[in-house]
């Protein structure tokens, strides 16, 4: 791929995100002498950062909000359509399915499936486990309604989320003008349909009934495909006394193959013919999940005078049969009960003051959850200077669980409260004084007969079955004090100070009992702007993590986690917008990140040894330091839209050891045409335009070794909707 010198790959989004901070800035001066009664509100309303309805520019702190009109606009088999370009979070998907691989501000960096360090949030429903692990797989992505990113530490939603919260906002069950039909057909095998009938059944109850089916066949490489179906049932009721109950019944199936990664030699293979046909060098070729999942859950609010309750409970029970590197996982069964008791209070105390309290409690319980062989593999014979030894697994051929590895039982219980007082001690200012405690509790119980050997490379049974307990508890302290003052109408200057710790999870501890909890602390400064042609949000921050949780990748290609003594991160965030004429608008974001370790001994293992190597003042791996995103939309009162975006990662680097850079990409751009007239709509999505071949992933093993993780190439998927 013919790459740009690299003084350019920021040298341009600096310049669009300079001139768009500059025009907001002047367009401020020239409306700060206007009278206070001819200045109109251009902001959007939030309810994550502080789980009070507030403009975003009023919150002290980092956050973006995906409106409708953008989801809209996006063919949402992933959220990652709709959070891509958001500056500090680097999202992608290995293969448009409901998997992401998701960081924010380096947060959930050493996850190798799934998302970390990060609180998902549904509808105000924790969507993430308790240490930490984040599935999507039982979040319809064609019925959301907006989606909110706070960024950094400190949120009142967020236990154990160094990170920041995601929440996915549905669309409401008293929502009955957005009922619709949508068809989706693209190449690789892509395939969407979904439906949403919503209605009245009297003055006091309103239903939704919401189905879903998307598929891709992926094809351009081997085991690849992906195939979901989700069916939701919500009900409101709205009592006599003003409250409301809203409850949902969804039950959701999601099959997902994850395709092996490549070395270096098949990688230049893919980039030469945009294909990964072959069996790679990966022994473990057929990983994947498949899983069911029974959801449920039930919110109520009622207003008395200054009062307002929120209570939620929530239930799921979620199954799945997940082959992974060197064993095959089969869960029968996990329950998740869980409420969450909110309550918020107007009064006065420095001026008008709000203060928002609760409580919340979760236990997942896991029993008979095993862990196989694979059956079906392909081997190589003992080495001659040990003919007697194991034969070593070349690849395997299917999916197909052999013999019994372990067993285990778990029980993750999660007990919390929260406390936030909102204060205007005059017109201009509003102070945050908030604390969040969380109490974790892990016991696994956990029987091994065997083992895959990583250094034989087959698997080896015990004499004896080894049993295991592992019984552990962290307590995590996440106190906030936040600042924000009114320069003029249209500008506000925050400042926020916050910290919160970060479990590990339930494979992690197991793997290494003696991690512990990281502390992330975050000072941050920040600048936003609201007008009705223009908008900016500027945040400069300073986080420093202790024992923060890392990944090593050793010279045999396992993974092992241990405690950095600190990191630092730097970073400046830039995102803005302007509107040209009713018709044409311009965005642009940029992300400067410096992450890197401050005290780290990375211990190397050679053999059966492991040798501390200093890593201190190394950068993390997989962050780039220049992120940017630019983009540009045309809508035209005839219904004709045109929305096209690029984004951008810089270079980063593969290991922890600083050895060697991986490029990153340059303005991989997504198309959107769409024609609406009346209840029609047709839109053509089209990803990856000028069918650019980069990886998403490139690690480096302490002993050399690389693999990478393709990007898919250019795809294309049509779509007809019909809203009634």
């Amino acid at each position: 791929m013919k790459r740009l010198p690299r003084n350019n790959n920021l040298k341009y989004p600096v310049i669009i995100s300079l001139t768009l901070f500059h025009l907001s800035i002047s367009a401020a001066d020239e409306t700060v002498v206007a009278e206070p009664d001819t200045v109109e509100e251009y902001d959007i309303i939030s309810v994550t950062a502080s789980r009070v309805e507030r403009r975003t520019q009023d919150v002290a702190g980092s956050i973006d909000v995906i409106d409708a009109e953008r989801i809209e606009s996006e063919k949402m088999f992933n959220i990652k359509d709709a959070i891509q370009g958001s500056p500090g979070v680097l999202i992608n998907s290995k293969n448009s399915a409901y998997d992401s691989r998701l960081i924010i501000r380096g947060a959930g960096q050493k996850a190798n499936y799934g998302v970390r360090e990060i609180m998902v949030i549904r509808d105000g429903v924790p969507m993430t486990d308790p240490d930490s692990f984040s599935r999507f797989d039982f979040i319809d992505t064609q019925d959301i309604e907006r989606i909110e990113i706070t960024k950094g530490p400190g949120s009142l939603f967020g236990a154990g989320s160094s990170g920041g919260t995601i929440q996915i906002i549905s669309k409401s069950v008293f929502d009955t003008d957005s009922n619709r039909i949508k068809l989706g057909v693209g190449d690789f095998g892509q395939g969407n349909l979904h439906g949403r009938l919503a209605g009245d059944i009297d003055d006091s109850n309103a239903y939704s009934l919401t189905a879903s089916y998307r598929k891709s066949d992926n094809d351009w490489r081997e085991w690849n495909e992906f195939e979901s179906k989700q069916l939701a049932f919500k009900h409101g009721y709205l009592l006599d006394n003003g409250a409301t109950l809203e409850s949902e019944l969804s039950y959701h199936e999601a099959d997902l193959q994850i395709p092996g990664s490549m070395d270096e030699y098949e990688f230049e293979s893919y980039l030469e013919s945009g294909e990964q046909k072959d069996t790679t060098s990966s022994p473990w070729q057929h990983s994947g999940r498949y899983s069911t999942i029974w959801f449920f859950n039930s919110r109520y609010e009622q207003e008395m005078g200054d009062l307002t309750l929120k209570p939620r409970i929530y239930a799921n029970r979620w199954d799945h049969y997940h082959p992974v590197t060197g064993a095959i996982n089969d869960n029968p069964g996990t329950l998740v009960l869980g409420t969450d008791l909110e309550m918020a209070y107007k009064h006065q105390l420095w001026g008008p003051s709000t203060l928002v309290a609760g409580v919340t409690a979760r236990r997942d319980d896991t029993e008979g959850a095993k862990k196989f062989t694979y059956a079906d593999v392909e081997t190589s014979p003992p080495p001659p200077w040990n003919p007697m030894g194991p034969e070593t697994i070349l690849h395997t051929n299917s999916d197909e669980a052999g013999e019994l590895l372990e067993e285990e039982d778990a029980t993750n219980t999660l007990y919390g409260f929260f406390i936030q007082e909102t204060l205007h001690p005059n017109r201009r200012t509003t102070l945050d004084i908030g604390f969040r405690y969380d109490r974790n509790h892990f016991d696994i119980d956990n029987t091994a007969y065997g083992e895959y050997s990583w250094g034989a490379g087959s698997y080896t049974f015990f004499d004896t079955p080894e049993s295991t307990n592992t019984d552990k508890t962290f307590n995590l302290f996440s106190p906030k004090l936040g600042l924000t003052y009114e320069l003029s109408n249209l500008l506000n200057l925050y400042t926020v100070i916050a910290q919160s710790g970060q479990v590990p999870s339930e494979s992690e501890i197991q793997s290494n009992p003696k991690l512990d909890a990281a502390t992330a602390r975050n000072v941050e400064i920040g600048l936003k702007g609201r007008a009705q042609a223009w908008s900016f949000d500027l945040a400069l921050y300073r986080t420093t993590v202790s024992d923060e949780i890392v990944s090593v990748l050793n010279e045999d290609l396992t993974t092992e986690f241990q405690n950095a003594g600190e990191t630092l991160k730097k970073g400046l965030e830039l995102s803005g917008r302007y509107d040209l004429n009713r018709h044409f608008w311009l965005e642009g974001s940029f992300a400067y990140s410096d992450y890197s370790f401050t005290d780290f001994e990375e211990l190397v293992r050679t053999g059966r040894n492991q040798t501390p190597v200093d890593r201190s003042g190394n950068q993390l791996p997989f962050i780039p330091r220049q992120q940017y995103g630019l983009g540009m939309g045309y809508s035209h009162p005839a219904g004709f839209k045109a929305i096209l975006r690029s984004n951008s990662w810089g270079s980063y680097y593969v290991d922890n050891a600083n050895t060697e850079k991986y490029g990153g990409y340059d303005f991989v751009t997504n198309l959107l045409l769409s024609y609406q007239t009346g209840p029609h709509t047709l839109s053509l999505n089209v990803e990856n335009l000028f069918d650019k071949l980069y990886a998403l992933e490139v690690k480096k093993s302490t002993s050399g070794d690389k693999t990478f993780s393709a990007a898919s190439p250019r795809s294309a998927m049509l779509s007809y909707t019909y809203n009634f």
